[in-house]
């Protein structure tokens, strides 16, 4: 094993470490959702990642994630919110005016 050999493995293992991480992220941003728009009323539709960067947060790398929503208040419309999150830790979350299902 030479120097080009441990340098590809270190490579592919941060690779990897990383992937995990933004699916361990993204895969918390769906189960946040799916719990935040149940307390609100309204029906989730849809989560999508829309930009994630490295960034330093409490002192450790971790990544800083911003993600779209669709959800639905009376069951015939569709709107979209934003999530940002610092790891796995929602530091906003953004829902425009919608109407409100007065059937609960």
């Amino acid at each position: 094993m030479n120097l080009f050999d441990v340098v590809l493995l270190v490579a592919l293992f941060a690779a990897g470490t990383f992937f995990w991480r933004i699916r361990s992220i993204s895969e918390y941003a769906s189960q946040y959702l799916k719990h935040y728009c149940e307390q609100q009323n309204l029906q989730l539709i849809s989560v999508a990642r829309k930009t994630t960067k490295p960034m330093v947060y409490r002192g450790k790398l971790d990544w800083r994630s911003d993600f779209i929503f669709e959800f639905s208040a009376t069951g015939d419309d569709c709107y979209q919110g934003f999530i940002t999150m610092n790891g796995r830790t929602v530091v906003k979350t953004e829902l425009p005016p919608h109407r409100m299902n007065s059937f609960h």
